[in-house]
């Protein structure tokens, strides 16, 4: 188990992200960044996903603040018809549903390219016939969400709100992903990343505390290595023509829960969003 704990050195990260996370357009219409090996293991996360003490309770505790940012981010400048989301890589659905509930929000589009979790999304959302027209799940990629605009499924125009909760560190390619999902969002629409930095402390929380000591998180759910650091992924977005830069460091507390914590971007979790010109 030593072995298989031992973090490589962080400037070893730092290259080979650094290289990856690069402005390279000439195959961001064809990409795949659908990974099997993850796609494998949350498919057998699906059954207990809407449990809030299994393995996705981080995630149900998390979601009250995802909504505080996406507020904090969109403020006054709701449309008279509401907001409409895609939440890509929207897993069981935990942000999906709740964001599909406020009245601020017209309709909610949500992806994931794992079919156990999708359907037990679905089935779970079946539950509440308020959802019934708010709400619609999909099994697919950002490759398939880009088809699905260019056919107008979308409504015409792209999404308001484009989400990725935990979902960078989980692709391949991270700079093809979010070139492909630029023309998704609106002009003048969002998008919102939450992931995590790539540091001593997010490896001691996220991997050595979470998944090995405290057992909260499935073991093998997080790769270090593919942690994106926040002035990484801004930087990497100003680049890319995106403007806005809002950042929040979040950090979970035993019994208490998820909470804002200044500077902690720079430490671990974070909120990261970006507004299209």
């Amino acid at each position: 188990m030593a072995t298989r704990l031992r973090p490589p050195a962080a400037t070893l990260f730092g290259r080979r992200r650094t290289v990856t996370m690069t402005h390279r357009r000439s195959h961001a219409t064809t990409f795949s960044s659908v990974d099997p090996a993850e796609v494998s293991h949350f498919d057998g996360l699906a059954s207990d996903w809407w449990d809030p003490h299994g393995s996705s309770r981080l995630l149900h505790l998390m979601n009250p603040l995802r909504h505080d940012f996406i507020r904090a981010c969109v403020g006054d400048a709701v449309p008279p018809a509401g907001l409409d989301y895609l939440d890509m890589g929207c897993g069981g659905g935990i942000f999906a549903e709740t964001a599909a509930r406020l009245p601020t929000t017209r309709h909610v589009t949500a992806m994931d390219p794992t079919p156990s979790v999708v359907a037990a999304a679905r089935e779970h959302a079946r539950k509440d016939p308020s959802l019934r027209g708010r709400l619609d799940y999909r099994v697919g990629s950002v490759v398939e969400a880009v088809q699905g605009m260019d056919r107008g499924s979308d409504g015409g125009g792209g999404y308001d709100v484009v989400t990725l909760f935990e979902v960078l560190e989980h692709v391949d390619q991270p700079a093809s992903f979010l070139h492909q999902l630029r023309p998704l969002v609106r002009p003048g629409g969002w998008l919102v990343v939450s992931t995590m930095a790539r540091t001593w402390t997010s490896w001691l929380t996220t991997k050595l505390a979470a998944e090995y000591v405290l057992r909260v998180v499935p073991v093998g759910t997080h790769d270090w290595s593919r942690y994106i650091n926040h002035d990484e992924l801004s930087r990497f977005l100003l680049g890319a023509g995106w403007e806005d830069p809002r950042v929040m460091g979040v950090a979970y507390l035993p019994v208490i829960g998820w909470r804002e914590l200044q500077g902690g971007q720079s430490l671990g979790n974070y909120f990261l969003a970006v507004r299209r010109r």
